[in-house]
């Protein structure tokens, strides 16, 4: 019969996660998370077949620590939703600084764009409606705004910049107003934010 073990795979993977918070991915080692649970390796493959597995869990867990910013500020009307969504990131960028780089900064070569499209539809359809663009257009605002607020958001995972939420706030809103009038116009220019 097996030995049972002690820990589960989400017992493994909850510290994995906080490994990776501390030291990074490059530090997720199962030496490291063998410390961090106070015992051997053994138990960790005796859940995973290796710690490529481990940081796959770990990738996850990462996302659905940052999905649930998402659901949470997005909702919660302290922005206008489609900013909440800029917000949102740049906030998990300041809180989770080590997962927002194994999400958003790390090598993406092998993925494709358009994989991703389908995840930002309702964003898109948020610009379509408020703005009053056509779907190619609201995609290539959309990808416009995501630059300006990823840059915001990398140079604060990275400690460059240590910007307060207001200030951030305020250069979105610029940043979003300087595209709509690029996009619209200023007679058009008269809308809600």
């Amino acid at each position: 019969m097996p030995p049972k073990f002690k820990f589960t795979r989400a017992d493994i993977t909850k510290a994995a996660l906080d490994v990776t918070r501390e030291k990074g991915i490059s530090g997720l080692t199962a030496r490291e998370l063998a410390a961090k649970l106070g015992c051997s390796v053994k138990p960790i493959f005796g859940q995973f077949q290796n710690m490529e597995e481990v940081q796959q869990e770990v990738l996850a867990s990462a996302n659905d620590l940052y999905q649930s910013y998402l659901q949470e500020d997005i909702p919660s009307g302290k922005y206008p939703p489609y900013k909440a969504s800029g917000m949102s990131y740049i906030r998990f960028a300041k809180e989770e600084k080590e997962l927002f780089k194994l999400l958003f900064m790390r090598d993406r070569s092998g993925e494709k764009i358009e994989e991703n499209k389908k995840e930002i539809e309702p964003l898109l359809e948020l610009i379509e409606k408020n703005i009053g663009l056509s779907k190619e257009e609201a995609y290539l605002f959309h990808l416009e705004m995501w630059l300006y607020v990823h840059g915001i958001a990398t140079m604060i995972a990275t400690s460059y910049l240590d910007w307060d939420i207001e200030f951030i706030s305020k250069v979105l809103t610029d940043a979003y107003m300087g595209l709509k009038s690029h996009y619209c116009g200023e007679e058009k220019n008269n809308g809600s934010n």
